[in-house]
Formats: structure tokens, sequence, C-alpha cells
């Protein structure tokens, strides 16, 4: 058994029979060129750096207390209130059109690159080729590599030649391969959906992110609440689908003021020697479909307040 798994990740990864597979149904399947995918892997290097980073991201490792002042800078704010300036009337635009508030679709370029400032520095195609052929995420990360490839196609984009996040995130609003193929919009009308370069193709596609996900038209986010009962009665877990009625979490000794009728979620952030909460409503539960954490959305949701 040794000696299989050895040898099964041994030589360059066009060698391997996963890899010759996965290059016979792109052909097959999408009518891809062999020659090109090909090119492709033999010359594709390992990421070990990627592979590594995927097992333990910020928001597994840190608190909140360690996590917010990261993103909730005065550089940051400053920087997303001169984006919003500059971008005016396409955030205005956006915001009609899709029903997105400005200052969340500027918070979340400002967490994900700091307003384009670090869009990444990992080869795309060598990044998912890393974790589609490795042991952790393998299958989701192969799928995100067979979309990149359609979408570098569809785009006319050369797959070899893209930087993107240690999971392969690109562009402003750091979209995955499959977001930016399902989401991402020709805000400008050029023709191509370029999320690097076009303030109205970024913009534009975060806002319909967020719609397409469910996002409510001028209804709240999240608010803190004051907790007067029992601490070990709650469940301190921070899932994020909401799941709780409002009698419910004031039955559990929350003060909360909204007319919501619809369910919510319990956030839960840790400070140095306290912990606060907060509840979290359908549009905060939005929020996380982008990055799938509290301490995300939540820091989306403070810099969004910041920079009003």
């Amino acid at each position: 058994l040794v000696l299989l798994l050895t040898n099964a990740w041994a030589g360059s990864y066009f060698e391997r029979q996963d890899v010759k597979a996965f290059i016979q149904t792109m052909v097959e399947e999408y009518d891809y060129s062999g020659a090109e995918l090909e090119a492709l892997f033999k010359s594709v290097k390992e990421q070990k750096q990627v592979a590594k980073a995927i097992k333990a991201p910020a928001e597994r490792k840190k608190q909140w207390h360690e996590y917010r002042p990261i993103f909730i800078t005065q550089s940051r704010i400053k920087n997303g209130v001169k984006f919003w300036h500059q971008h005016a009337a396409i955030l205005a635009e956006a915001e009609q059109q899709f029903g997105v508030p400005a200052e969340i679709i500027v918070a979340i370029i400002g967490v994900e690159t700091y307003f384009g400032k670090h869009t990444g520095k990992h080869p795309v195609f060598d990044s998912l080729v890393t974790l589609g052929f490795g042991p952790t995420r393998s299958k989701f990360f192969r799928s995100e590599l067979k979309h990149y490839l359609l979408l570098c196609r569809e785009e006319g984009l050369d797959p070899s030649a893209l930087y993107g996040s240690y999971a392969g995130a690109m562009g402003l609003g750091q979209f995955i391969s499959s977001s930016y193929r399902h989401y991402s919009v020709d805000g400008d009308g050029d023709g191509r959906r370029d999320l690097w370069n076009s303030p109205r193709d970024i913009i534009f596609s975060v806002a319909n992110y967020f719609k397409q996900h469910g996002w409510k038209h001028g209804q709240a986010v999240t608010q803190r609440m004051e907790f007067s009962g029992d601490a070990t009665q709650l469940d301190t877990n921070n899932k994020l689908k909401p799941s709780y009625t409002t009698k419910t979490l004031q039955q559990l000794g929350f003060d909360i003021h909204t007319d919501s009728k619809d369910l919510v979620s319990l956030i839960v952030l840790d400070q140095k020697n306290t912990q606060e909460y907060w509840l979290g409503e359908h549009n905060f539960y939005v929020i996380t479909r982008y990055n799938h954490s509290h301490m995300y959305a939540m820091a989306v949701y403070q810099l969004s307040k910041e920079i009003m």
C-alpha cells in the first residue's frame, strides 16, 4: 500500500493516471483541446504553499478580537471611501439594478482584495491542479479546475497567465471559477467579463452574486444584542443558517429590537475576556454565501458601516 501511494504521487502531474483521465474527460465531454491540456499539465508546478494554506484559513485559526483588526483599519476605511467616491455613479446604478447597498459592495471588495491591491500571487492553474489532485477537498477543486479551463476558453484568457488566491479566487471580488462563470456580469457591455480591470464588471458582478443568493432589499443585516440569561444554555457554534425565532431568543434572555418575522441566527463573537452576541438576519446569511464564516460576514458588515 505504501509503495502504491508513493508511486501515485511520483513524477510530474501529466504522468498520473487520474490527470490523464481528467484530460480525457475534458476532451470528450467539453471538446477541449487535448494538445493544450497536455502542454499545461506538463508545465505545471506543485504549489506546496497552497496545499498548506488551504488547511488553515484565518477564519479557523483566529478569534474575533484577532480577526477584526485585519480588516477594520483606518487605512482600509479611508481607501473604501476613496473607492466609493471614484465609482459613485456605477455603485448607485448597481444598487438600483440589483437592490444591494453600495456600502456592502464596497466592503466586499475591501475585505477581499483591499480594493484591488491584493488580488493574489498564486498561479491559478497550478494552484487548482495542486488542490484538485491533492488529499484535501480534491473533488471540489477538481470541479473548479474544470470550470477554470472552461472560463478561460469562454473569456479568451490564457490559463497559464492568471494569478489569484491560494484557493484559485480571482479579480477584485475574488470569484472562484464556478462563481465567475455563473454570477459575473459584463457590466460595461464590451463582450467580456473582466473582474480585474473593469469597474462596472467588478461592481455589477458582486451585486449580482448577492442578488442571486437572495439579498432582500431594504432589510437589515445584523444587530448587537444584550444578554441577561444563562450562557450555559446557549448554542455558541455559530451555525450560519437562520434557525431561531426572535421569540425563542427573547425567551433565552436576549434583548431584541426587530420586527422581522424571518428566522434568525445567533452570532457569538469572542473578545479577549468576554463575548458579544449578535442577531444574524437573512441578509447576514447571504453575506456568508460569499465566504462561509460568521467572522467574515461581520467584518464585511462592520467595514460597510465605517465607510458610509
